[in-house]
């Protein structure tokens, strides 16, 4: 476009030039007169110059078109690419549009069935709930009119209704959440009771402590009784114990309820058996001489039970005080043993959840200690356990472990609880303990007196020696989840109120019998 203005201004000029001479020509002629012959001369001069300024005018011209020509051609071919290219995209954006239309347009039918679907959806529900409202208060004006029910009356049959529904629910709800619990804890429960049980084996009866000496003839009864009864005078009073000899023969029975001086009177009186001479000043340092004895033996009971638990930094009066249970038994039950076989287990268990095993194993041993005191110093075994070691500056963790056992249960004192399940266990092992047969008729009586209390239930056995009870109860007043709620209730209720020996059982039968004839 500038070459072509360029040859524009260039025609203009030449134009002008041409003007130029024409208007010089012009003045040349008016003073022909006086020149003549010059202007003759100098328009032929310029003559010949306009003739070849017009000539190279019109050859730069031509050649200004055709450049000018070439480059507009080129500007129209690429504008008309250009012009081909929009064209193009405007056609692919017309098609893309008309198929955006379509799917909108189907969009729209789509919503316009939804929202009638909807709309229908509205009105049906009005109407069911309408229909449901005339219901209930057609079912309120029949129970009104056919029970003779005011409307508070009927509001609390509904209630009544409602909390059924509600008791079914929180039935299914129970039994939902107690087998997650049970999926979820007793699998590892389990697991680490079985771990701790399989890696530690004892023997499971433990030698019983008796009282009786046996004689070799009943001779021996009026020697030990003495002139006017001044030996037996005496062995009582320096011993601490009763000495009962009746017409059982051939056996004395000592009678204490301190179980290291019933010791003492036994392994004295057999000595002064052996020995012959029986009389007070002998008696008395016959008792002497075993007493040293057996306090050694305390003693050494005691180091030997640590020494086999890996323990250490026990101060010497504890040594003595946990050897004193050797002659201590609960329900026949020899306490050191089980002790013994508590720290066991209970340092298994600690190890299987990442806990100190050595701590866990001075809780174990040292959870009964207080047995050993019970019958000098009042209050329970746990706390005159816990007591003794504070006194004696064992790690606080352990002395309240100790005193959190059993009914005192502290469950954020992970120690306390592993106590209290490995107690548990040696308790429980086949022939660990006896116990008298009020006592368990006692139990007994008392769990079928609890199951029998409930509204509801006919009968209640206790078998499996108390470990399972069996209620029967009335099938019209319990459903399936309401005998599941009763099992619960009556377990909790046994578990708060019975000091029972392992787990029990609770088992709730609901049987329907439906009898006809046919004739």
């Amino acid at each position: 476009m500038e070459e072509m203005f360029t040859g524009q201004a260039l025609i203009i000029n030449i134009a002008f030039i041409i003007l130029g001479f024409f208007f010089h020509a012009y003045i040349t002629r008016t003073n022909a007169i006086a020149a003549s012959k010059q202007s003759k001369a100098i328009l032929a001069g310029a003559q010949k110059e306009s003739d070849v300024i017009r000539r190279e005018a019109k050859v730069q011209a031509k050649d200004a078109v055709l450049r000018a020509r070439e480059k507009s051609g080129q500007e129209i071919i690429s504008q008309r690419k250009d012009i081909l290219d929009l064209e193009k995209r405007v056609v692919e954006r017309e098609k893309n549009l008309s198929v955006k239309l379509e799917m909108l347009s189907d969009k729209e039918l789509q919503l316009g069935g939804r929202i009638t679907e909807v709309h229908d959806q509205k009105n049906t529900l009005k109407e069911k709930q309408g229909d449901l409202e005339s219901l209930i208060q057609k079912e309120t004006q029949r129970i009104e009119d056919t029970a003779s029910l005011s409307k508070d009356e009927a509001r609390k049959i509904l209630m009544t209704r409602m909390e059924d529904e509600l008791e079914s629910e929180a039935g299914g709800l129970i039994r939902h959440t107690q087998k997650e619990a049970k999926q979820s804890a007793e699998k590892t429960a389990r697991g680490i009771i079985a771990t701790a049980i399989q890696r530690y084996a004892a023997d499971t009866v433990c030698d019983i402590t008796t009282s009786n000496v046996p004689l070799e003839s009943d001779d021996i009864k009026g020697r030990i009784i003495g002139k006017e009864g001044r030996n037996i005078k005496s062995f009582e009073a320096v011993t601490g114990v009763n000495v009962l000899i009746d017409e059982t023969p051939e056996l004395v029975v000592l009678s204490s309820f301190d179980p290291i001086r019933r010791e003492v009177a036994r392994v004295a009186l057999i000595e002064l058996i052996e020995d012959g001479r029986i009389h007070p000043v002998r008696i008395e340092e016959t008792v002497d001489k075993v007493r040293k004895e057996l306090d050694k033996t305390i003693r050494q009971a005691g180091e030997e039970a640590l020494f086999g638990l890996g323990i250490t930094g026990v101060a010497p009066e504890l040594v003595h005080v946990l050897g004193k249970l050797k002659f201590r038994t609960s329900y026949k039950q020899n306490v050191l043993d089980h002790s013994i076989e508590a720290a066991h287990l209970i340092s298994i268990m600690a190890a299987e959840l990442g806990l100190d095993v050595k701590l866990a194993k001075r809780v174990g041993i040292f959870h009964d200690i207080g047995k050993a005191l019970d019958h000098e110093v009042e209050g329970g075994h746990a706390t005159i356990g816990e007591n003794l070691l504070r006194k004696y500056g064992e790690d606080p963790l352990v002395s309240k472990a100790i005193g959190a056992q059993h009914e005192d249960m502290d469950r954020s004192n992970v120690y306390a609880v592993l106590c209290d399940a490995a107690d548990a266990m040696t308790a429980a092992r086949p022939g660990a303990r006896m116990e008298t047969t009020d006592l368990y008729i006692e139990r007994l009586s008392k769990i079928e007196k609890i199951c029998n209390q409930y509204a509801g239930v006919k009968s209640s056995y206790a078998v499996q020696a108390g470990r399972e009870i069996r209620i029967m109860v009335e099938p019209e007043k319990f459903n399936d989840h309401g005998t599941q709620l009763l099992a619960r209730n009556i377990a909790k209720q046994i578990s708060k109120e019975v000091k029972i020996p392992g787990v029990v059982r609770v088992t709730v039968i609901r049987e329907t019998r439906c009898i006809e004839y046919a004739k």
